[in-house]
């Protein structure tokens, strides 16, 4: 086993290959907040890329319902218990120790075992298993559930509901292949079929090398690599690539976001590139929107930071739900990113505007001010909100989008109102 850096986890970590980094990373940020539930983005992924023969099972883009959805079934509930267990057996807690935070550790110091080093001894890469097939059957299972709810009399409360935490509660989860820096597929193929691409740190599977042995099944903690039956070989999300290289016909030579991130009607997902250094980590940019997010502001956070893969993919968790359960999910910065999501600074305010309102990646931002337009208290604290406009700049540096943070209302003349 190499040692690895993972700032997810602030430290050093076991990992099968050496340190090895593409030149920019493909990087998306979801906001759990604003997700409709209505699976736009499962639709274009599965028309675009998984609806061949053999393919009937295979969604690489999902939104499952938490905490009781899932797909496959319990995935995650699965993996947490394996981990746990391999921590009871070596007699380790998994602990975060958020006083050592820093610039290389913006979540603190895990003190837990990873996938990875759970496995030790066991003659495997990684610690995971093989879903069932009626596992697969069910990508909508639990959809809309919310968790039980202890009222009065006809279920209702004498007190209401309030923030932070709802007493019955649900959410959108949005997931795809992560992408991750350290993949626990590409660590379990015995075939060396799995790769990230060294310009954008996609991962995917070689066709050519892969014999469907599915341990790339077994090892990914997300289950985003899944087994064709009709070709004897594992598949999974490819990032749109021909997109992100700039040569679809709509892109004008520039990257685009993937077929998920442009169809979203929520406006929930944002995605890029950011450019890496020459260590593995992410090379100061400051007015670059995703960097902004989630290395300054520290808004949108990983999916189960403890499993080690370092996953590229962010979330900015949602403000209702029970914070021990963020917690687990997201990692220590759960109640730090709510808060600056709920009253977002100005800067923070304008960037989310961002958010879905072009094909292009965004690789700068500006923000021009604009007027004081509304002020309150949030949190018994004086917030204020203005009119900026911010404006965001394709890959050549070329002006992309132009949006301001009071979006105009349109009133169709009393002539047409019943027009279409």
């Amino acid at each position: 086993m190499a040692e690895v850096y993972n700032w997810h986890l602030g430290r050093n970590m076991s990992y099968p290959y050496p340190e090895e980094h593409p030149d920019r990373q493909f990087v998306a940020i979801f906001n759990i907040n604003r997700c409709i539930g209505c699976q736009t983005c499962t639709g274009a992924c599965k028309a675009t890329w998984t609806f061949s023969k053999g393919q009937e099972y295979m969604w690489w883009n999902n939104v499952e319902t938490k905490p009781y959805g899932g797909y496959p079934k319990y995935w995650d509930i699965k993996i947490l218990e394996m981990l746990d267990e391999a921590h009871q057996n070596a007699g380790q807690s998994a602990e975060w120790d958020e006083s050592v935070a820093n610039e290389q550790a913006p979540y603190g110091l895990y003190n837990g075992m990873t996938l990875t080093e759970a496995a030790a001894g066991t003659g495997d890469e990684v610690i995971g298993y093989l879903p069932s097939e009626e596992e697969w059957r069910a990508p909508n299972f639990g959809e809309d559930s919310a968790t039980k709810y202890k009222g009065g009399k006809l279920g209702i409360s004498q007190d209401g509901a309030s923030l932070p935490e709802h007493q019955a509660w649900f959410f959108y989860m949005q997931r795809l292949c992560n992408h991750c820096t350290y993949p626990a597929c590409l660590a379990a193929c015995p075939r060396k079929a799995i790769y990230k691409r060294p310009e954008d740190g996609i991962v995917l599977i070689d066709q050519a090398r892969c014999r469907g042995y599915r341990a790339c099944v077994a090892a990914c903690p997300y289950k985003k690599s899944m087994y064709r039956g009709t070709t004897g070989t594992s598949e999974k999300c490819v990032g749109c690539y021909p997109r992100v290289e700039g040569n679809d016909p709509l892109s004008d030579g520039v990257p685009m976001e993937t077929r998920c991130m442009t169809v979203c009607p929520g406006k929930i997902r944002l995605n890029g590139l950011v450019t890496m250094d020459e260590n593995g980590a992410w090379a100061e940019d400051r007015y670059h929107p995703l960097y902004y997010m989630i290395r300054m502001e520290k808004v949108a956070l990983p999916l189960y930071p403890q499993f080690g893969t370092e996953p590229n993919i962010y979330y900015i968790p949602p403000r209702w739900a029970p914070r021990a359960y963020l917690h687990q999910m997201f990692g220590p910065g759960v109640d730090e990113a709510i808060a600056r999501y709920t009253a977002p600074s100005r800067e923070l305010l304008a960037v989310m505007q961002l958010f879905r309102v072009t094909q292009k990646m965004i690789f700068r931002y500006e923000i021009e001010e604009g007027p004081l337009v509304h002020e309150a208290e949030v949190n018994g604290k004086p917030w204020q909100m203005y009119d900026d406009t911010v404006i965001g700049f394709d890959g050549q540096g070329r002006e992309a989008v132009r949006i301001s943070v009071v979006e105009p209302i349109h009133e169709r003349p009393s002539i047409r109102l019943n027009s279409i």
